[in-house]
């Protein structure tokens, strides 16, 4: 390790922090520089040590065999150490030559290698850096963490899993990158069944490329919810000197092939991870122990499942894992695994998702503050005789120096229907108590204490004594329901309440009795039930449905008051009315739910000098506040406009009004337009209304909108008008958006229906408004409708 002199600060002066950051940094450096070069020799070492058992040379000569294969295979020594250590049985020695460790006699593993002169410059350059990367992983989990970054960049893998086979020819799960822990337990272990392409790799031994998830999916089981979300696998058996024990997935969320060099890149991985593998599978060493030693043998003894367990600790000295260092039997089976092969192993490598269990966190505590853990019972499927059994168990844990003991308790069907019982009184809140009429005992469940706030060193109360505890109100009924049963027989279900400490509780009890053979009550049971979240949901039931009906009266009372409003302010003519040479008829319809009278307006009169004024206009909303407001605003634009002021005008002064109004937030469209016979000119204006709508010699357009804003909706508008000269048998028709608009149809459907309605043939002859409204609408209207059609004469 390399240091560096620091100059001393003058007294008085600041040290240079960025210099000693500095300094520390590449001391840091150096320092993992030196454990990847230890871990390195490590492998190194290793390696050599195989070729020397195998092939009885000594250790210049293994080290010069290792650099010769290394360097006819185009690999790094590190890459040919782990291909090594993946490929540890002998093979038969030819004449005059000892045996050689298999898999060091061919550049590559089995028949499904490619030539290593195959493989491009870049995927040597991955594989020789994945093959430094590998000294640095200690479990499968890091190996699949590992792959999983050295294969996202070049390959786009998404996820990593790597299945070894078990004794009955399935698979367990024992590492994986990239996926839930969900979608990890739900396919931890999986059964020997056929279409499983993980296990077809191994079977045959050959990788299986599944470059098409809709093609495999009908033929095959996928992994994935949904199996969509990877579009394309590899699956690769580990490289052995047997039959594969193990295959890596590689996952990609994009479809496609693997090409020749993901292939010969994939291929190169599992030669190198197989080195890495087998280190996993031996146990890591231990010290020989007398005490360890002791407690194994105990432990063969016990009929229950128990492990010794030591910390293992991370560089801050916080606990990262457990080394189990004695299991019984029976721990074996809860984890999948003989009893036997469980000392010296880590417990995440059985149990991965054991971090986010109560029992993690329970032994955490436990081994921080030495206080015992019992976990609440949990069940746990146990395969007996290749039999799936569902067991309910409860975990112990406690500190023993610096290891913990951790222990499982089977719970028989007893136990099973004793729980079920608990849990059945507390998620219905309700509990039992019986009363012994001969010896004056009684005994209350442990729930029933709880709905009566008692607490359980006072004792249950007899059962003359319940109606002390009611309040006074209830006592006499309780107190004769009692008498009647005690002196009777009879059974009763009556409601009382209580005061506790939590406030008034509504109780039920529910009580017989047990006669002897004269038919004297001899014992009483009970059942008794906290109602009060179920009475106050009916109390506030009652007070809605009062509230509703409160609420009903006053919109009631509102819309007789406003249609009476808009009756006297907005009366129909029953025909139509002549003005200025036009011959006009109006229509007004309330909407049909809610307050049915709402803001919509109209106005068709005739002007001192000859002209005709038509409006239609809608405010926002319905009710007396909109009569009113639609009440200001239609007698306000009248008087304007009969005074002379422009449209343009009137609607400034309009907005003006509306905005100092007593509802500030009130907002309404309009059309104002002016005819003038003797020039047949329409000169119109709008403000954020609909268009109106145009029929000439059977064609239908709405005329081009001047600009015009919402009035209400700011203080400085912009409005303009537009001009139109009406011809003799023109059709005008100026409507509010009650005609066009019904949900869930837009309002430019609505204009579509109504431009065809109004050109359709015969829809222009008598009574044709009415057809025309009979056309438009739906069977039940949500809103105001006014309509204006004018026509000019032929």
């Amino acid at each position: 390790m390399t240091s560096e002199p620091v100059t001393p600060a003058e007294p008085g002066a600041a040290p240079d922090l960025v210099e000693l950051a500095k300094i520390v940094a590449r001391q840091r450096a150096e320092l993992d520089r030196l454990r990847d070069q230890a871990a390195t020799s490590a492998v190194v070492e290793r390696a050599k040590g195989a070729v020397m058992a195998l092939t009885g040379c000594s250790a210049d000569a293994a080290d010069e065999r290792l650099l010769q294969r290394a360097k006819a295979a185009r690999h790094t020594l590190l890459e040919e150490c782990w291909i090594t250590l993946g490929s540890l049985a002998p093979t038969a020695p030819g004449p005059g030559e000892a045996a050689e460790p298999a898999g060091t006699h061919s550049p590559g593993f089995g028949s499904d290698a490619l030539p290593e002169t195959a493989a491009p410059d870049d995927v040597a350059i991955a594989l020789a850096r994945l093959g430094q990367a590998l000294v640095q992983v200690m479990t499968p989990h890091d190996l699949a963490r590992c792959l999983l970054e050295h294969l996202a960049p070049g390959m786009a893998a998404d996820a990593i899993m790597i299945y070894a086979r078990r004794p009955d020819g399935g698979l367990e799960l024992i590492g994986h990158a990239g996926i839930d822990a969900r979608l990890a337990a739900q396919w931890s272990q999986v059964p020997p069944l056929s279409g499983i392409a993980a296990l077809d790799a191994l079977r045959r031994g050959e990788p299986c490329w599944l470059e098409d998830v809709a093609t495999h999916e009908r033929r095959e089981l996928l992994i994935g919810d949904p199996p969509e979300r990877w579009r394309s696998r590899a699956w690769l058996p580990v490289p052995a000197a047997g039959p594969a024990q193990v295959c890596i997935g590689v996952l990609r969320g994009r479809a496609g092939s693997f090409t020749a060099r993901d292939q010969a890149h994939l291929r190169g991985v599992t030669g190198l991870c197989a080195g890495r593998l087998r280190a996993f599978d031996a146990p890591p060493e231990r010290a020989a122990d007398a005490a360890t030693d002791a407690v194994q043998a105990l432990f063969d003894a016990l009929p229950i499942a128990a492990m010794l367990l030591t910390p293992l600790r991370d560089t801050s000295g916080e606990p990262e894992d457990f080394r189990v260092e004695a299991a019984t039997p029976r721990a074996g089976d809860l984890l999948g695994r003989p009893g036997d092969e469980l000392a010296g192993r880590r417990l995440l490598e059985f149990r991965p998702a054991l971090t986010e269990e109560p029992l993690w966190q329970g032994c955490l505590h436990t081994l921080a503050t030495g206080e015992p853990y019992e976990s609440e019972p949990f069940a746990h499927e146990e395969v007996v005789a290749g039999i799936a059994a569902l067991s309910t168990y409860s975990a112990r844990v406690a500190r023993l120096d610096d290891a913990l003991v951790v222990s499982w308790i089977r719970h028989g069907s007893s136990d099973r229907q004793e729980q079920r019982l608990a849990d059945l009184q507390r998620l219905g809140n309700l509990g039992w108590a019986n009363w012994n009429l001969a010896t004056q005992e009684a005994s209350w469940s442990t729930q029933v204490f709880a709905i009566f706030s008692r607490d359980p060193a006072h004792g249950p109360v007899r059962l003359t004594g319940l109606p002390e505890l009611a309040l006074p109100e209830d006592a006499p009924a309780l107190t004769r329901a009692v008498r009647a049963l005690l002196q009777e027989g009879r059974a009763f279900d009556l409601p009382f309440r209580v005061r506790t400490s939590g406030g008034i509780r509504h109780l039920r009890l529910v009580a017989e009795a047990v006669a002897d053979m004269h038919g004297t009550p001899v014992e009483v049971h009970g059942v008794v039930q906290d109602m009060t979240a179920r009475r106050r949901a009916e109390l506030a039931l009652v007070e809605s449905e009062q509230a509703i009906l409160t609420q009903h009266d006053v919109l009631q009372a509102e819309r007789t008051l406003a249609a009476r409003l808009q009756q006297a302010l907005l009366p129909q003519a029953n025909r139509p009315v002549h003005l200025a040479g036009l011959r006009v008829e109006v229509a007004y319809l309330p909407a049909q739910s809610g307050v049915h009278v709402g803001g919509d307006w109209f106005s068709a009169v005739e002007l001192p000098d000859g002209d005709a004024l038509l409006v239609v206009g809608d405010v926002a909303g319905h009710g007396v506040d909109a009569v009113a407001t639609m009440a200001q605003l239609r007698f306000t634009a009248k008087g304007m406009v009969i005074t002379g002021s422009s449209l343009t005008g009137a609607l400034a002064r309009l907005n003006t009004l509306l905005l100092h109004s007593r509802d500030s937030h009130a907002t309404a469209t309009m059309v104002l337009a002016r005819y003038d016979p003797r020039q047949r000119r329409l000169v119109w204006a709008q403000a954020g209304h609909p268009p109106p709508l145009l029929l000439r010699d059977g064609q239908v357009r709405y005329l081009d909108r001047p600009k015009g804003m919402l009035l209400g909706a700011t203080a400085t508008p912009v409005f303009e008008e537009a001009e139109c000269r009406l011809a003799p048998g023109d059709r005008l028709v100026l409507f509010t958006d009650g005609l066009v608009e019904h949900p869930p149809e837009s309002i430019d459907r609505g204009l579509e229906r109504l431009a065809d309605a109004v050109a359709a043939p015969h829809a222009d002859g008598p009574g044709s408004l009415g057809q025309l409204l009979a056309r438009m609408l739906p069977d039940e209207r949500r809103d105001d409708v006014c309509v204006v059609d004018v026509r000019v004469p032929r």
